[in-house]
């Protein structure tokens, strides 16, 4: 089995691009959506979360995520704390998801911070999703209704594009120009 980790900006494409691994009947493991249902499920997540910040972190066994976001935005130190508790949680539910998929030829793992977290190292083989900044802050005001000023705060949060891209396998180039199931198929073909 062939483990890809799939990354890229926010607004870059990532999913369209994991809807074409699906395509290919490629099981896809989201980690962010995963890594909030963690985060109110974990025991283990919510004892070292409430001890880092209160109990009234929770709301109604649910964790309140705009406060944690504004604990950690501005707040380097913080943000690797919690970044301590959650990835550890998310990696061994990526790892006991890969067990259930042993028939799998190829499955794959969509993240925004696959380098960042260190799960490029649980994959074979890594892609960036790459789109032009632009096209990706059009995207984002289309699907989220934010302003630009909110989305450069966002990115500014990330690691940019183009180093995820220097320490890919793979690029996949999104920007409307370029056939993305092209790019998949020849990927998907390099990977065997």
């Amino acid at each position: 089995m062939k483990k890809i980790g799939i990354t890229g900006g926010i607004g870059s494409g990532k999913s369209v691009v994991c809807e074409l691994f699906r395509l290919h009947k490629i099981p896809v493991f989201e980690a962010d959506v995963e890594a909030k249902k963690l985060n109110d499920t974990s025991p283990t997540i919510r004892e070292k979360l409430t001890q880092l910040f209160g109990n009234d972190l929770y709301d109604n066994n649910r964790l309140n995520r705009q406060k944690l976001a504004s604990l950690i935005f501005s707040d380097t130190s913080t943000l690797q704390k919690v970044n301590a508790i959650i990835h550890p949680e998310v990696a061994a539910c990526f790892e006991k998801w890969v067990e259930k998929q042993q028939n799998a030829p190829f499955i794959a793992i969509e993240t925004a911070i696959l380098f960042e977290s260190g799960f490029d190292k649980l994959v074979d083989k890594t892609i960036t999703v790459f789109a032009p900044l632009d096209v990706r802050i059009e995207r984002i005001i289309k699907r989220d209704g934010v302003n630009r000023a909110q989305i450069e705060a966002r990115m500014s949060q990330q690691m940019p594009e183009e180093e995820k891209a220097k320490l890919s396998d793979f690029v996949v180039v999104n920007d409307g120009c370029v056939s993305l199931i092209e790019q998949t198929h020849s990927i998907l073909l390099n990977c065997r």
